[in-house]
This record gives structure tokens, sequence and C-alpha cells, in this order.
């Protein structure tokens, strides 16, 4: 009895230090991001823009869609701080709901891409006579030039946010599904996991609490690396009119819009091309910080 009650009580105290061991690494990750000036700036940045999107409809001083031919093409002033376009709509109001599309587009493609990449690569490293199938198959995806695959699948399915998500999750899953796959090959063969097989734990037991959780750090620097090329893409797909339908703004078909007038009213496709290079700056510093911090090769290397 007294052995029995001696192995509950050392049982708790393991679990208990276990869970502050958690805690404290979790305390140590957040001091190191808070201490690296590039992750800071960057999300600073991207914190900027979310609140711009999801306080579109409060910070936008006019309708975005509305047309105004009292002030078409009117240059930067107090009353239009980006100008008017070509169907006097107010350029700054469309800049912020295209700001929203663009990046409610991109968070679709980072989830989703996050998804099926995860579940392709976990499949093709740890069910092994699965590994060559999956892999020959995001090989031959590979192999195409990442926007002209976005672009042909985009314009096969016509033109529209959902398309916009399905090409670019297509385009950027088999490299995501790469990275996992590395990442699990290399943690199961640790021996915590042969530990875990060897008492008996369940494959899905297995692959979530101790495969997955100590492989996806390099994917989660994948996927800050996949938002800022989605937002770029989605940008491109938009200009070239495979995009959200006008009169809808995003980002990619504002500058289309203003290309035409590029001469005479500058104003209509530098904004939101502003607007494009500090968030994906943004993203990028927020990236290589969390490279820095979260990659313990870059973290071996300093």
């Amino acid at each position: 009895m007294t052995a029995e009650v001696t192995l509950a009580d050392n049982t708790v105290s393991l679990r208990a230090d276990m869970a502050r061991a958690r805690r404290r690494r979790r305390g140590q990750l957040v001091q190191r991001l808070l201490g690296h000036p590039s992750f800071v700036i960057g999300a600073t940045i991207l914190l900027i823009f979310a609140l711009v999107a999801v306080l579109a409809p409060v910070l936008a001083p006019y309708d975005p869609n509305k047309n105004n031919y009292r002030f078409v093409m009117m240059p930067p002033s107090p009353e239009f701080w980006f100008g008017t376009d070509a169907f006097g709509r107010d350029v700054l109001s469309r800049v912020i709901y295209g700001t929203q599309v663009s990046l409610f587009i991109s968070v679709l493609v980072v989830i989703c891409t996050g998804i099926f990449g995860t579940i392709l690569g976990t499949m093709a490293s740890y069910v092994r006579p699965l590994d060559g199938f999956i892999m020959r198959g995001l090989d031959g995806m590979m192999a195409f030039p990442g926007v002209l695959l976005a672009i042909a699948l985009a314009a096969a399915l016509g033109p529209s946010a959902l398309t916009v998500v399905v090409a670019l999750t297509v385009t950027f899953t088999p490299r995501t599904a790469r990275i996992v796959r590395s990442g699990v090959i290399v943690v199961q063969s640790m021996q915590y996991v042969e530990a875990a097989r060897a008492v008996g734990a369940g494959h899905a037991r297995i692959i979530l609490r101790y495969i997955l959780a100590n492989a996806l750090s390099p994917v989660i620097v994948q996927l800050s690396s996949v938002f800022a090329v989605s937002i770029i893409a989605e940008a491109i797909l938009s200009f070239l009119g495979v995009g959200p339908p006008p009169p809808a703004p995003s980002l990619g078909n504002i500058i289309a819009d203003g290309r035409t007038y590029i001469q005479e009213a500058w104003w209509i496709a530098v904004f939101p091309g502003l607007a494009i290079a500090i968030v994906v700056l943004g993203l990028n510093l927020m990236g290589d910080g969390l490279r820095d911090i979260i990659d313990p090769r870059q973290r071996n290397e300093r």
C-alpha cells in the first residue's frame, strides 16, 4: 500500500514538473520573440494591417464601390487622402477594403496549405508504402512554375476569391509537404517515439503528440513565407483578372484599374502597391525572426 501511494505521489510530482517545464519553455519562447527586433517590427506591421482589415467599415471614409463622377481622378487632398479613381471612387477606402480581401484570401491559403501539406507530408513519411506515390505526384506539381500553375488553375475555374484560394493552395502545398516529410522522418527515429511505440501508444497519439509537436517548427517558418508570397500571388492573379471580380476591391485589381492612368493619375496604382510592399516586408521580417528563434539549426549557428 505504501509503495502504491509513493508511486502515485511520484507520478503526480513528475507531471507537475513536466507542466512547469512546458510553461517555462513557452515563457522563454515569448521572451525571445519579444526580444527579437526583426520579429517585433514585422509583427507590428502585420498587426496594423490586420486591424485595418478588421475595422474596414469603421476606418473607410467612403463607400469603396460608390461612383461619384464629380470627383473623377482627383489627386490626393485633405478630402481624399489617396485621391480618387476614374469612377470617382475614393482610393483610400478601396485600399482599406482591398487589404481586407487580400489578407483574408492569404490567411485562407496559409491555413489550407498548412493542413494539406501536413497531412500529405506526414502520410508520405509515416506510411512508407505511400511515400513514392505521394512525393512523385507532388514533384510533378512542383515541375510547373508556381505562378503559371496558379494562373492556369484560376483561369480554368473562373474569377473568384475561392478560385484564388484553391489555385494558391495547390501551388504551395507541395513545398510545405516536403518540409513536413523531412521533419517527420527525423523525429520518428528519435528514442522517445520508439518508447511511445513500445508502451503501446496508438498511431494517432504518436503522430499528434510526439512527432508533429516536435517537427512543425520549420513548417511555421515556411508558412510565414507562404503568407507573404500568397499576397503577391493574389495581387498578380487579381491584376490579370482571375481574382475577385470587380467592383469588389482587392489590392491587385485596384492596381489593374490604375495602370491605364499611371501617367495622369499615378496615385491609383501607387498606393495599393505600397500597401502590398509594406505588408510583405512585415511578413518577411517576422519570418526572419521566427527562423532565428524557432529553427534549431539557426539557433545553433548563432
